[in-house]
């Protein structure tokens, strides 16, 4: 009985860093299509709502989801592709203006004003070989040639795979969810404490930072449609973009173009350009932040800041929910633990 009881607990040990390796191995499989999966479960929760209100209409599981993903499709994946394309031919028409004579010559009058600068210019063009230069330009653009090619499959492959698990996402939310509770090792108000938190998050998150990104990108679009700054679509949804990062997204776009307008001789619009961008468009945030997002997120702005940021910089793009729902899952944790040590100083 002695030599049973003390094998146990290694047996315990083999059976815990057997799963781990395996848990490791499983993250490791999935990590390509980890951006899909965040994907996917970001936008189940975004469309939990309207799911649930279709469902009342649909009672068959699978053909409700199946609904669902192509309502999705159409709303989201074919706006962006149509915007995506129109974009492109935005970037064209903004090349071809940064080409043409009207924009070159105030450049060119601007250097040829400033006699040490053209001379410096001068003798930096003097110093290039230009076979060469051809050279590496023509090897460097064949790689990223290869490379955007690979991006565009690796881009299909993503969505391909986040829209395959978002349809079984609608369709076995609840299963999903009583696998959550069954696996987390928490009492059954907490796991459902954590879940609503990162529920919260997500929703809170996505739809909140795109609506004041959504904003701050149709104040800028006025104002470079009233300066009269080629290419205004591609420029605002640039901007509207970039202001998904908190802070200094905004200014980004709207900095560049206000240097851009003053090296083109219009110093008036680039001071105008400024003070809307800086007084309006970049702190207009600062006012929205608070009604759509703060009271949801249970945390203070400043270390929202630095989850944003910090997701962003270890997970990419995917970074900008992926790190505030990190945090928030820390905090909910540390409030369990909290309330849990509580609860055994109380007890007698």
């Amino acid at each position: 009985m002695t030599t049973s009881r003390e094998e146990i607990p290694w047996r315990q040990i083999t059976l815990f860093l057997l799963t781990l390796g395996v848990l490791v191995l499983c993250a490791l499989v999935l990590q390509p299509f980890f951006t899909a999966i965040v994907g996917a479960i970001v936008l189940a929760v975004v469309t939990q709502r309207p799911y649930d209100w279709l469902a009342t209409k649909i009672k068959h599981r699978s053909t409700c989801a199946a609904v669902a993903l192509v309502l999705v499709i159409l709303a989201v994946i074919v706006p962006i592709f149509l915007l995506a394309h129109d974009l492109g031919g935005q970037t064209l028409k903004a090349i071809t203006a940064l080409r043409s004579n009207a924009s070159q010559n105030p450049i060119t009058d601007f250097i040829a004003n400033r006699p040490a600068l053209a001379s410096r210019l001068e003798a930096f063009t003097d110093s290039i070989d230009v076979n060469n230069a051809a050279r590496t330009t023509g090897g460097f653009l064949a790689g990223k040639l290869s490379s955007l090619l690979g991006d565009s499959i690796r881009l299909i492959t993503q969505l391909v795979v986040m829209l395959f698990l978002l349809f079984f996402l609608f369709r076995d939310r609840a299963l999903a969810i009583t696998s959550l509770h069954t696996l987390l090792p928490m009492r059954e108000h907490e796991t459902h404490e954590l879940l609503e938190r990162v529920g919260d998050t997500i929703l809170a998150t996505a739809l909140g930072r795109l609506t004041i990104a959504a904003v701050q990108g149709l104040l800028a679009g006025l104002a470079f449609w009233a300066l009269g700054v080629p290419g205004v679509i591609l420029w605002a949804f640039t901007l509207m973009a970039f202001a998904m990062i908190p802070a200094f997204g905004a200014f980004l776009v709207w900095g560049p173009i206000a240097i851009y307008l003053g090296l083109n001789g219009h110093w008036g619009k680039a001071a105008l350009l400024a003070i809307w961008g800086g007084l309006i468009v970049s702190t207009i945030d600062n006012i929205l932040y608070p009604i759509l997002i703060g009271g949801h997120l249970r945390a203070h702005t400043a270390t929202i800041l630095l989850s944003i940021l910090g997701g962003i910089a270890v997970f990419g793009p995917i970074g900008i929910i992926l790190g505030p729902v990190l945090f928030t899952i820390a905090t909910a944790l540390l409030d369990i633990w909290r309330a849990r040590t509580i609860q055994i100083a109380i007890q007698p």
